[in-house]
């Protein structure tokens, strides 16, 4: 009752704060004065007022003062500050256009944001990671990964070695939104989670948000990960690439018209297939192992008021053993932008956006011929306006509509002899609505609010059929429903509130609450992420799951912003989580309802991080404890029990040292404890046959997880005038051979056929790797 009560008061002070003054705008873009691409979060300063406001995603910036001479003062870290005077007696479009620092070894940063956004904001859970930054840190095979890097924050966990996905604050990897260009990307991951489907050279900025995912975004209950992908040289031709020791990349920019019309093409391919072909075994030379994917972007800047941007990724994995098996899978998105400047006081920007994940299996040929199909396909049109009131306010609002197309699965014969027949799931489809309204304001110098709600709904449509079933769960009939028919519909509100308090500077405390919503679901019959598992949509009896989630923290800044520290203590509550039935049989099963069970669940936990941000020794530690259950009748004695990724102790320590200006090196450790499992603790016989009993669910540990890796980086001399610029990344993944357990398997003893006994499974020794960079 207090949350909904709250945001009506909330919004009626923001409608009191906004008075009719006689004022005047300054608004227009920030941009790189290189290569002519917009900077995110650059700051506008007005010296007198001391107020000032910062660019979108887009660099538009817009901020409305009184009549007056000014000192404007324009900042982006790693560029010259800009000071300019301004007669402010009328509306000024001013674009600005900052040029590059020169920095000395001892004034590194690894950031380019403004160095006290972290206390001066009043967003927490958020962490902005430079890819300069990113590209430092040492990464298997030399190939940089985002999501990997990600794994090295506090309150986010992988789910191990080999596996794709990401956890964050005790949620699921289907509980991530993960955004390419505002498109949904809903496998990120290359070779079963070794690599993500995120090429650096293509990729301009990326922000992850554990808790107070902003209201023009929902759908998940956990996190919002926001990737944003590079426009193009606006000023000249550029290539930049990679040469790895299984990898390679290639990216091409380029003006069409400079300063008005650019490009990117960007594109990446193993090449591990490649050298299966030169063996004189069939067995091998036959087989196919390798990942591609492709970034395209266009941006058309039209006039200042008005820009088209056209951006797509495809990727694709593909595994072939011969004759015997063959799989591949991938990601298609595509998402056509067109921002516009309504006044200088309101930005829009529309959106379409297509986004599609299909994974393919089979045996091509011979009796046991079939193809495996399967997908997810989503239709996004979405409208965003912000209106920048005053220095106090800055006030979003925005619709999104979104069709799902679901194809749980198709079987059919590969060859004329096959001996299967063809079996074809229903497709499913679904329409997500949204709605939302936020407010960004400032009460004098030390309080900021920000209070919005989300209000969602989503139908489950035609053509399609429910099985109805009696007492005993035994399907007695099917309700038929024609195309776009309403099968079921659920909806609801989702507030999203946050306050922060600064006494200073360097000073701060925070607190926010959100609630947030998920129609879909993920069905898998493993407990991490993979490419089989298939997206299913909230239905007659499959409920949206819910959270609600309250976080506090303290930030401090220390030394003109050289340190940073943050304390953040959270606690989560989800309502109508899944699980699965003791021996579930999800495979090609059209009434998966009667194999999930429904819940609670809760998470709560203390994240700490100390950041080191100028010198030549940069880096951070980070802390968090955790503990994540779930509670569902018919499950565990309907008793609490821990999820498999619960990891209580997550350590990251991520350290990065300039030696000289062309030669670094850089080094990462981490320790978390195992995940949570269940073992065989007897067995007993059955006509014969050893029967195994099992523990409680998750009632064991494997071995904690712990590895150390290392980097290091070196700069070939540039030539005088010369702007070709090439250098070497040298990297040892897991330095001192740690045996991480992968998997605990219970068989016959090798020895002994009368007793059991325990096998592990480990993936990686040390793994060392070489890779050739260049630009120009």
């Amino acid at each position: 009752m207090f949350k909904h009560t709250l945001l009506p008061f909330l919004f009626l002070l923001f409608a009191f704060s906004v008075t009719a003054q006689n004022k005047y705008t300054i608004s227009g873009h920030i941009k790189d004065g290189d290569n002519g691409e917009e900077l995110i979060g650059a700051t506008i300063y007005i010296e007198e007022l001391k107020t000032g406001t910062a660019t979108n995603v887009y660099g538009f910036y817009s901020l409305t003062v009184p009549e007056g001479t000014y000192t404007v003062i324009y900042q982006y870290i790693g560029y010259n500050s800009r000071r300019d005077t301004l007669v402010l007696d009328k509306d000024i479009v001013q674009t600005i256009e900052m040029a590059s620092e020169s920095k000395k070894i001892d004034e590194v940063e690894i950031t380019s944001e403004r160095m006290n956004k972290n206390v001066t904001d009043v967003d927490m859970g958020v962490v902005k990671l430079d890819i300069q930054t990113v590209k430092k840190i040492p990464a298997v095979f030399g190939e940089v990964d985002i999501i990997k890097t990600l794994q090295l924050l506090p309150g986010i966990v992988g789910a191990g070695e080999g596996v794709g996905g990401f956890f964050v604050r005790g949620g699921g990897v289907d509980q991530n939104l993960i955004l390419l260009d505002e498109a949904v990307v809903y496998n990120a991951s290359h070779l079963l989670g070794f690599f993500s489907v995120f090429n650096s050279d293509a990729i301009k900025d990326m922000e992850i948000y554990k808790g107070g995912i902003p209201a023009a975004y929902g759908g998940r209950l956990s996190s919002l990960l926001d990737v944003r992908m590079k426009d193009g040289n606006m000023k000249k031709f550029g290539v930049s690439g990679g040469i790895g020791l299984i990898s390679s990349r290639l990216t091409v920019e380029a003006p069409i018209i400079k300063d008005k019309m650019s490009f990117i093409v960007s594109g990446r391919r193993t090449y591990v297939d490649l050298f299966l072909k030169l063996s004189p075994n069939e067995e091998i030379n036959q087989n196919k192992l390798y990942f591609y994917d492709l970034n395209a972007k266009y941006n058309w800047r039209i006039n200042e008021k008005n820009r088209i941007f056209v951006s797509g990724y495809f990727g694709r994995d593909v595994f072939g053993f011969g004759n015997n098996f063959a799989t591949d899978w991938g990601n298609a998105t595509a998402t056509f932008r067109w921002n516009h400047v309504v006044s200088n006081k309101m930005f829009a920007n529309f959106t379409f956006v297509f986004s599609d994940f299909n994974y393919s299996l089979g045996v091509p040929e011979g009796a046991l011929a079939f193809d495996w199909n399967a997908r997810i396909r989503d239709f996004s049109l979405k409208g965003d306006f912000t209106n920048y009131l005053n220095p106090n306010n800055t006030f979003k609002w925005g619709v999104i509509a979104t069709h799902h197309n679901f194809l749980p699965g198709e079987v059919v014969p590969a060859s004329d002899e096959s001996i299967f027949n063809s079996l074809v799931m229903p497709d499913k489809n679904a329409m997500e609505y949204a709605a939302y309204v936020s407010n960004e304001q400032k009460i004098g110098d030390k309080i900021t609010l920000s209070y919005g709600l989300r209000y969602s709904a989503f139908s489950q449509v035609g053509p399609g059929r429910v099985f109805n079933y009696d007492s005993d769960g035994e399907v007695i009939d099917t309700t038929e429903y024609g195309r776009f028919e309403h099968i079921k519909t659920y909806h609801g509100p989702e507030p999203r509130v946050a306050i922060r308090y600064g006494w200073n500077k360097e000073n701060a405390v925070k607190a926010n609450y959100t609630r947030t919503r998920q129609y879909l679901h993920l069905i898998s019959n493993s407990t991490v992420s993979s490419p089989f598992d298939i997206w299913v949509p909230a239905d007659n009896y499959i409920q949206p799951m819910k959270a609600d989630q309250v976080s506090v923290g303290y930030f401090r800044n220390f030394k003109e912003d050289m340190f940073e520290v943050s304390l953040e203590a959270y606690y989560k509550y989800m309502h109508d989580v899944i699980d699965y039935v003791d021996n579930a049989e999800l495979l090609l099963k059209e009434n998966i309802e009667t194999q999930l069970l429904r819940g609670d669940g809760y998470s709560y936990g203390i994240e700490s991080m100390v950041r080191k941000n100028k010198g030549r020794l940069t880096g951070w530690v980070s802390y968090t404890y955790s503990r994540t259950r779930r509670k569902i009748d018919g499950i565990n004695d309907n008793e609490a029990y821990p999820v498999s990724y619960d990891r209580n102790h997550n350590l990251a320590i991520v350290l990065s040292y300039q030696i000289s200006e062309r030669f670094s090196i850089s080094a990462n450790w981490v320790y978390t404890t195992g995940l949570a499992v269940t073992f065989p603790v007897g067995k007993y016989e059955y006509n014969g046959q050893s029967v195994p009993i099992f523990s409680e669910r998750n009632g064991y540990r494997l071995p904690a997880y712990h590895r150390l890796d290392l980097s290091a980086n070196l700069d070939f001399k540039q030539k005088p005038n010369k702007k070709f610029k090439h250098g070497l990344n040298f990297s040892v993944y897991n330095a001192y051979y740690n045996k991480n357990v992968f998997s605990i398997v219970f068989r016959e003893d090798d020895d002994d056929a009368s007793k059991t006994a325990a096998y592990k499974t480990y993936l990686f020794p040390i793994v060392p790797s070489i890779t050739y960079n260049f630009d120009f």
